[in-house]
C-alpha cells in the first residue's frame, strides 16, 4: 500500500495546489503560529543574569535540561518565557491516559465518543495548569538558590517567574489547539517539531567545524551523511509497518435486500507506543545527572556525582539501562493504549470474525499474541534508533545527538502526519471541484 507521501508525489498537481485556497490559508496560519513560538523562545525571564545562566547551562546540558532544551527549541538554555514549553501538557496527557485505563469513570468517558473526549481534554488542561504551577515554582526556587543567577531574589521574583512560565505554557497550549483546528498537523507535535528542527543547523555547523579543524575526516563526514539518510529511511519504513489481521463479515439481510459478506483488516502498528518510551527512559536516566550538576554548582559532592558519572552519555551502564527502559515502556504503554479484549468484543458485536478463530475470548488471545510479537520488533527498532547517537558519541567522538534518538522519531512521525493531512486536503479540494462541475452540468441539462 502506497504511503500518503507517495500518493502525494504521484498525484501532485501544482495547479490544484495553487487553487486550494483553504489549504494555503492553513499553511500560512501554521507558519505564522510557529514564528510566534520561535520569537517567544528568545524573550528572557525578568530579573535574570544572562551570563550566569549561560555558564550554568553549559555545566548541566547533559542532563534533563539538555533534553528539555531540545524539545523547547533552546528556550531552556536561554531561560525564556517558553522554558517549560508544553512538557506539562505531555505529562498531563499521559497521566490522563493512564487513569482512563484504571479508573472506571475515566474509562466510561473514553467510551462516550466525542463528548467524552472533550471532557477528558478539559481534565487534561486542568492538570496541565496544576503541573505547570508546581514546575514553575520549583524552577523559581532553584534559580534563587543557584548563586548569582537572579539579580534581585525575593518573593516578587518567585511570583513573576511562576506567572510568566505558567502563562507561557498555557499560551503554547492554546496556540497548539489553534494550529490543530485552523492549521496543518497536530499543534502539539508541530511545536515540538519546530523546536527540534531549530537545533539542527547548530548541530550541522558544529559537525562541519570539527571537519574543518581536522577532528573528523572527510570520509567520516560522508559516512555520517549516508548514515543519516539510511536512519531516516529506516524510521519511515518502521513507522509505516503494520500487521494486518484478516476480518470477515458474514452475509446479512436488511429488509428485502441481501448484502454479500465483506472482508476487512485489523491493522496493528509495529510501533504502537510511539515516542513515549524513549522520552520516559531519557527523563528517568538523566534525572540523577541533572541533580548532580546542580549539587556541584552549589559546592556539594557525594553519591549522586558517582552515579552521574556511571550514567553519563555513552557509558555501558547508561546504554544498558536505556535499552531496558525503552523495552519495558514499549510493552507497558502498548498494554495501556490497546485493549485486545475490547477490540474482540467490538468485532463480535458487529458480526466480524477471524478465519479459523472463535469470536470472543479466542479472538482476544490471538490479537494479544500477535500484538506481543510485533511489540518485540517495535521495541528493538526503538532501541536501535535511540542508541545510535550514544555509539556515535562514544566511539566516533562525534557530538551528533540529533542523529537518531527521540528527536529524529518525533521529526519523522510529525512529518508523515503533516504530509498525510496535506494530501487529504488536496483530495478534498479535488472532490469539491468535481462535485461543482457535476452540478453545473446537471443544471445545463
Amino acid at each position: 500500500m502506497a504511503s500518503a507521501a507517495e500518493q502525494l508525489a504521484s498525484n501532485l498537481n501544482f495547479g490544484a495546489f495553487a487553487k486550494a485556497d483553504e489549504l494555503k490559508k492553513r499553511i500560512w496560519f501554521t507558519l505564522g503560529a510557529l514564528i510566534i513560538y520561535r520569537l517567544g523562545t528568545y524573550v528572557p525571564l525578568p530579573g535574570m543574569n544572562p551570563d550566569a545562566v549561560s555558564d550554568l547551562f553549559k555545566q548541566s546540558q547533559s542532563g534533563v535540561l539538555g533534553l528539555f532544551n531540545m524539545f523547547s527549541g533552546g528556550a531552556v538554555g536561554r531561560l525564556a518565557i517558553f522554558a517549560l514549553a508544553i512538557m506539562p501538557y505531555i505529562s498531563a496527557s499521559i497521566i490522563v491516559q493512564l487513569l482512563s485505563s484504571v479508573i472506571p469513570t475515566f474509562e466510561a468517558l473514553k467510551k462516550e465518543g466525542e463528548q467524552g473526549r472533550k471532557v477528558l481534554n478539559q481534565y487534561t488542561r486542568y492538570l496541565t495548569l496544576v503541573l505547570a504551577v508546581f514546575q514553575a515554582y520549583g524552577i523559581g526556587v532553584g534559580l534563587q538558590g543557584s548563586g548569582n543567577l537572579v539579580l534581585e531574589p525575593g518573593p516578587f521574583f518567585l511570583l513573576s517567574t511562576t506567572i510568566t512560565l505558567v502563562g507561557g505554557t498555557m499560551f503554547l497550549l492554546w496556540l497548539g489547539e489553534q494550529i490543530t483546528s485552523r492549521g496543518i498537523g497536530n499543534g502539539t507535535s508541530m511545536i515540538i517539531f519546530s523546536g527540534i528542527i531549530a537545533e539542527f543547523p547548530s548541530q550541522l555547523a558544529q559537525t562541519l567545524e570539527l571537519g574543518r579543524q581536522g577532528a573528523i575526516s572527510t570520509g567520516l563526514l560522508l559516512l555520517i551523511l549516508v548514515m543519516a539518510i539510511c536512519v531516516i529511511a529506516f524510521c519511515v519504513f518502521m513507522e509505516r509497518a503494520q500487521r494486518r489481521l484478516l476480518i470477515n463479515y458474514p452475509k446479512r439481510q436488511v429488509g428485502n435486500r441481501m448484502y454479500e459478506g465483506q472482508t476487512s483488516f485489523l491493522p496493528l502498528k509495529l510501533n504502537t507506543a510511539g515516542v513515549i518510551p524513549p522520552i520516559f527512559a531519557s527523563s528517568l536516566l538523566l534525572l540523577p545527572t541533572t541533580i548532580a550538576s546542580f549539587s556541584q554548582a552549589s559546592g556539594g559532592t557525594g553519591l549522586l556525582s558517582v552515579i552521574a558519572t556511571y550514567l553519563a552519555h555513552g557509558r555501558p551502564l547508561f546504554m544498558f539501562l536505556y535499552a531496558a527502559l525503552i523495552i519495558f515502556f514499549c510493552f507497558f504503554y502498548t498494554a495501556i493504549v490497546f485493549n485486545p479484549v475490547e477490540t474482540a468484543d467490538n468485532l463480535k458485536k458487529h458480526g466480524g470474525f477471524m478465519p479459523g478463530i472463535r469470536p470472543g475470548e479466542r479472538t482476544a488471545e490471538h490479537i494479544d499474541r500477535v500484538l506481543t510479537r510485533i511489540t518485540v520488533l517495535g521495541a528493538g527498532y526503538l532501541t536501535i534508533v535511540c542508541l545510535i547517537p550514544e555509539f556515535m558519541i562514544t566511539y566516533a567522538q562525534i557530538p551528533i545527538i540529533l542523529l537518531g534518538g527521540t528527536s529524529l522519531l518525533i521529526v519523522v512521525t510529525t512529518t508523515m502526519d503533516t504530509v498525510a493531512q496535506v494530501h487529504g486536503h488536496l483530495l478534498a479540494h479535488q472532490y469539491e471541484g468535481l462535485v461543482k462541475k457535476a452540478k453545473l452540468r446537471g443544471a445545463k441539462r
